[in-house]
């Protein structure tokens, strides 16, 4: 009985009030930390969460602070496994979830080799599996009588299940004087270039994309709806899409303890297309392929 009560009041279950809808669907590619690239995605509220009285005054602010899973962590989906045994009871389950416990992490901004605690980190592997970024809240939608906001410089893949969404208040939360370790600045940012061919591919899928997306108009004369707005932003590829991706590309995601190959091509999927890139000799990024997905 002791095991059973000390194992019920060490978990806290909290809902997941919506999902983060993106032009990122894998984690390859994705900013390591919120703003520092200014892509723009959707959160999708989730009823009753989606009721439009819950937002009233988030208009005010610039920034808001959301907390979110790290739901293509695999500790993340082992422990959701474990959690659907019912024939596990809950001393036995917390055994299991405690023997996935990493204390050390190897952050890529050290290269990929040094160890340090979880707790000094932000890695996605960690107890909770959860995140918190602070995130530019560019506009509050309604549509269909639901709440959609769109933000920009998120952190977050496509279908980020979304805990919490608060305020950010700069008064209390903006810290000028705060010691950041062993990343007080941002991270270097490599020149990234594009081949003729790449960018030629890139404006025949946006051809291809608009002629479809036309026709399709004029059969269904469709309204504004959420399924078009999350469509539009995890699908629908736009000229500006070119300077997102360069800017993703040059957060260098590719492994730290793979940085130093030349001519190794590396694929980021981005919305309805795969990019590949590859490092020069110059210390340059080259894109030199785009292809639909």
């Amino acid at each position: 009985m002791t095991c059973q009560t000390t194992a019920a009041v060490s978990h806290h279950i909290s809902p997941i009030i919506g999902y983060h809808r993106a032009p990122l669907s894998q984690k390859f590619g994705a900013p390591r930390q919120p703003n520092l690239v200014a892509m723009i995605s959707v959160i999708e509220m989730l009823a009753p969460y989606d009721t439009p009285a819950a937002f009233v005054g988030l208009e005010d602010f610039s920034h808001i602070w959301i907390s979110w899973q790290f739901h293509h962590n695999y500790l993340y989906k082992d422990k959701l496994h474990k959690d659907k045994q019912a024939s596990l009871d809950n001393h036995n389950q917390q055994e299991k979830v405690d023997s996935a416990f990493r204390p050390q992490v190897r952050p890529p901004r050290l290269g990929g080799n040094q160890k340090i605690g979880v707790f000094a980190s932000r890695s996605m592997y960690r107890p909770s599996a959860l995140g918190l970024s602070v995130v530019k809240l560019e506009r509050i939608e309604m549509v269909e009588g639901r709440v959609l906001l769109i933000i920009s410089g998120a952190d977050m893949i496509d279908g980020t299940p979304i805990i919490d969404i608060k305020p950010y208040v700069a008064y209390s939360d903006a810290l000028p004087d705060a010691q950041s370790g062993f990343a007080p600045t941002a991270p270097h940012l490599l020149d990234v270039s594009i081949t003729k061919l790449a960018y030629e591919q890139f404006g025949q899928i946006i051809a291809n994309q608009s002629a479809d997306n036309a026709a399709e108009e004029n059969a269904q004369n469709e309204q504004s709806s959420v399924k078009v707005v999350i469509d539009k932003t995890q699908k629908q590829l736009l000229r500006s899409d070119l300077d997102t991706i360069k800017a993703l590309i040059a957060q260098d995601p590719r492994p730290a303890y793979r940085r130093t190959e030349i001519h190794t091509s590396f694929v980021m999927r981005y919305k309805s297309v795969d990019i590949s890139f590859q490092l020069l000799e110059s210390g340059e990024l080259q894109i030199t392929n785009i292809v639909a997905v």
